[in-house]
């Protein structure tokens, strides 16, 4: 649970057209999109580790669910997280 909480992300950014230019604009995510982000992250993240290495994905999906829930840097979905979050700061 932990780690879905943290690999969730608060705020997205969107693409608003109005008057023919395209404008990014920050907007909340819903609290159902940010389960789905957060776990379909995790996975990646897994899958990406464990992808041509001898590193199973069982193993590679439990290490990145380690250091999701402790908040690590070294996480996909965290840095996902971050990354979302970071882009939408800058666009409000």
């Amino acid at each position: 649970v932990k780690a879905v909480e943290n690999s969730a992300p608060r705020d997205e950014t969107t693409v608003i057209e109005y008057g023919g230019a395209r404008y990014p604009q920050a907007v909340d995510v819903s609290p159902a999109r940010r389960v789905s982000l957060a776990l379909k992250h995790i996975v990646h993240g897994a899958s990406d580790k464990a992808f041509g290495k001898k590193k199973s994905l069982s193993q590679a999906l439990s290490e990145e669910i380690l250091l999701a829930s402790e908040n690590n840097g070294d996480s996909f979905a965290v840095r996902k997280r971050n990354e979302a979050e970071k882009q939408a700061d800058s666009a409000r």
